[in-house]
């Protein structure tokens, strides 16, 4: 088991310096995306399409530095056979990229949904309520994901259970917005298109809460070596804390 904020020391000091920094690589990245998500929050709430267009553009940069992380990590898993520990933090960083790649798609769905209700505003226009609930769980699931890259950065198994059960009040934020569109759907079929473009930021920000809680479950499989996904948080809490 990996003590909690502690790396294993090699006799190699190059071989300390290149987990160190692909580490701090995937925290870089890691900030690229909670400012996309940021951003893209920015952009819905003011129906920005200039912003959007940045934010669409820049997943690009986010695409290539996962690619520039993976090849490091591949490099190493050949050339330094790494095994027990370094081996669970080569995996684990190669997971989180993946998550942290496909949380700067979703920002970039709703950059691409901002855009959508700027051109449809003739037609329907969201209310202040809508949007409150959308933006309040944009918070929420950047939230989670700040404090699950801090417990990757610490190797903090209690911080990532503690991420990881912020994933259900996510879960009943995007219910609920889903079931108020639906009524505004119903009573007014003009506004299905921009309503529709509202719950599929909706749902992008619901997918980002299942990303946050996916890196936690990386963390732990770091720390304690043992596989916490597709369990309930229960169980999870169990095998994380079983010795």
């Amino acid at each position: 088991m990996m003590e909690k904020g502690q790396f294993t020391k090699h006799i190699s000091q190059q071989f300390n310096e290149e987990l160190e920094n692909v580490r701090q690589r995937v925290l870089t990245m890691g900030g690229m995306v909670e400012e996309q998500i940021e951003r893209a929050m920015e952009a819905l709430e003011n129906l920005d399409p200039e912003l959007s267009k940045e934010i669409i553009e820049r997943d690009e940069k986010v695409n290539a530095y996962e690619v520039s992380i993976d090849e490091e990590c591949t490099r190493i898993l050949a050339k330094r056979q790494p095994a027990a520990g370094d081996l669970r933090l080569v995996v684990a960083i190669i997971k989180t990229i993946t998550d942290l790649e496909r949380i700067g798609d979703e920002a970039e769905k709703i950059a691409r949904m901002a855009n959508h209700i700027a051109l449809d505003m003739d037609n329907f226009m969201p209310s202040k309520k809508q949007f409150g609930a959308v933006v309040h769980l944009g918070n929420h699931v950047r939230n989670m994901l700040n404090e699950a890259l801090d417990a990757f950065a610490r190797l903090d198994v209690d911080a990532a259970l503690k991420v990881a059960h912020k994933e259900k009040t996510a879960d009943k934020e995007y219910n609920a917005i889903t079931r108020q569109l639906i009524t505004y759907m119903m009573e007014d079929p003009r506004s299905i298109s921009s309503a529709l473009d509202v719950m599929w930021s909706a749902r992008a920000l619901e997918r980002i809460g299942d990303h946050a809680r996916n890196i936690c479950e990386y963390v732990i499989y770091l720390v304690e070596g043992k596989d916490v996904r597709h369990v309930s948080l229960e169980e999870m809490k169990q095998l994380a804390q079983k010795k």
